[in-house]
């Protein structure tokens, strides 16, 4: 009889980790729609105020994204332990 050990937080990490994956997506897919609304649809001066609330928001994400990248790499230590 082989018995198998299941951690529970590894694979709830696992879960919520591929969740955030999906929503990077989105946000991708998002992101291109709202750069060629803008290019196409908005006077210039709009469309730079709203690039520029995008490229903070842009910041943003990229500053959470280190962040799990950082906490990952916690967890994969913990793992080893």
């Amino acid at each position: 009889m082989k018995v198998v050990k299941i951690d529970k937080a590894a694979t709830d990490y696992y879960i919520k980790l591929t969740n955030l994956q999906s929503e990077y997506r989105r946000i991708g897919v998002n992101y291109n729609q709202a750069v060629k609304t803008l290019h196409t649809g908005l006077s210039e001066k709009k469309a730079l105020a709203m690039l520029y609330k995008l490229e903070q928001l842009t910041i943003e994400l990229i500053s959470l994204n280190r962040e799990i990248i950082r906490l990952t790499q916690e967890f994969e230590q913990w793992l080893q332990k």
